[in-house]
């Protein structure tokens, strides 16, 4: 331990500047800053720091060139600032994780949001990251146990796997993204935090994660409050720490809450550099951004680490056709729904297996295991096709042997899916067999 803080002092010593290049600020547009003196040094994304005559430091991010000049989108409001002050070139956000990082909170600059030091590691990287050469990436690799029934059996998760979570508010994806921090079969987790509510950030970790989830996690942060520069760069630091510890051979689960607010915090930022709104409100750039952060998890290269992630998406009036969700659900390996009316009538995890799938199967089951699948959804699709008239009173036991067959079976199906017990995908598995012989028979009185 020693050695490595001696490691972490030496590389923060390298990386002292003996010169900094210095710009002026010529113009305050609106919170848009104006700086003469970086043209040809500083580039599209770098960092600067301006120095007011008020001893208040702001720093900022460089979203357009013109030349001799270039214009600054600060970290927030650019009260204090006045022509003539200076401006400090940073240049590309880097960040230099290590194992010390596990169980600390950190903000979207990678510093420490709980009052005590944070070392660093002794390699330093960028933020904004290419995604791994395709043609050198592995297959999706085993599946893995998450410690939930649904996820277990219907919709399995494999190493590798890029997975979205769409819900509306108040539908339990806190509390699942919690609980498959803790019970997901991983190394260690990386959880970002784009736009949340502060007050939320500290229950989250505290009530909702826990001790036992946090002691394996990172948690970056950033609150609704901070400019969308923070926000965005949020989802990018939490990337990026993933990459790190893939990068040395480990298996990351990474946790985005939400692509949403990383989109949000896109589109202003896109607005202020003068690209035009095209699609609902979101500038053309948008699927772009969002598919290169996913593109940078999944598989890594042969004899490397891997990064499984789940990006949730805010569904505003469950619509899912709205076009963070549709960037979304093809760009990933497969989407799982939360659905209101699931969760209204206290069944959690709330999702819909029926509007959800994982693109993992077949591949991640066995032909056994593949045939109960199938039969489970179209037993619920059954049932949900022919809901309204069960629930109106106007079937008819005998109508329809599926129904009948679903009719049975639909009781201990909802509390096999709501089971909190950790059982393993095997033992899921011969469960879900066994209820599926008993709603077979017509005379099922346990059933009824």
């Amino acid at each position: 331990m020693a050695a490595c803080n001696l490691l972490s002092v030496r590389t923060e010593i390298a990386e002292l500047e003996t010169a900094r290049d210095i710009g002026r600020v010529c113009a305050v547009e609106s919170n848009l800053l104006r700086v003469r003196g970086l043209g040809g040094l500083a580039r599209v994304g770098d960092c600067l720091r301006v120095e007011t005559s008020l001893r208040v430091c702001l720093t900022g991010e460089v979203i357009q060139l013109h030349g001799a000049e270039v214009s600054v989108l600060p970290d927030g409001v650019p009260d204090g600032v006045a022509i003539g002050d200076r401006v400090r070139l940073l240049g590309p956000q880097k960040l230099s994780p290590s194992d010390s990082w596990l169980g600390r909170i950190v903000d979207a600059n990678g510093d420490a949001m709980d009052g005590f030091p944070l070392l660093g590691g002794v390699s330093p990287v960028d933020i904004k990251r290419k995604p791994l050469i395709a043609t050198r990436r592995k297959a999706l690799g085993e599946r893995l146990e998450t410690g939930s029934p649904i996820f277990n059996t219907v919709l399995p998760v494999v190493r590798g796997q890029r997975i979205g979570l769409f819900a509306g508010s108040g539908v339990g994806k806190s509390s699942l993204i919690a609980d498959l921090a803790r019970r997901m079969t991983a190394d260690l987790v990386v959880i970002a935090l784009v736009g949340e509510r502060g007050r939320e950030i500290r229950e989250f970790v505290e009530d909702v994660l826990g001790p036992e989830g946090l002691s394996r996690s990172v948690v970056v942060a950033a609150t609704s409050d901070q400019p969308p520069t923070y926000r965005k760069r949020c989802a990018l630091t939490a990337m990026a720490i993933a990459e790190h510890f893939r990068d040395e051979g480990r298996h990351v689960l990474l946790l985005m809450d939400s692509v949403t607010r990383f989109a949000e915090a896109h589109r202003e930022i896109a607005v202020a550099a003068g690209e035009m709104p095209a699609l609902r409100g979101y500038p053309a750039s948008t699927a772009h951004t969002i598919m290169s952060l996913c593109e940078r998890a999944g598989p890594g290269e042969d004899g490397g680490g891997d990064i499984t992630a789940v990006f949730s998406v805010l569904v505003a009036g469950s619509d899912l056709e709205e076009p963070i969700a549709d960037i979304l659900r093809g760009a990933l390996d497969g989407h799982i729904v939360l659905d209101r009316k699931i969760a209204e009538r206290g069944r959690y995890p709330s999702v819909d297996i029926v509007k959800s799938v994982s693109r993992s199967l077949p591949g991640a089951a066995n032909e056994h295991e593949n045939a109960i699948i199938s039969e489970i959804r179209g037993l619920l699709g059954a049932y949900e096709d022919s809901e309204m008239m069960i629930k109106s009173g106007l079937y008819s036991e005998g109508s329809d042997l599926q129904v009948d067959k679903a009719l049975r079976l639909w009781p201990e199906l909802e509390k096999f899916w709501a089971s909190r017990k950790s059982t393993a995908t095997a033992s899921c598995f011969a469960q879900l067999g066994l209820l599926l012989r008993r709603a077979s028979s017509p005379v099922n009185e346990a059933a009824r």
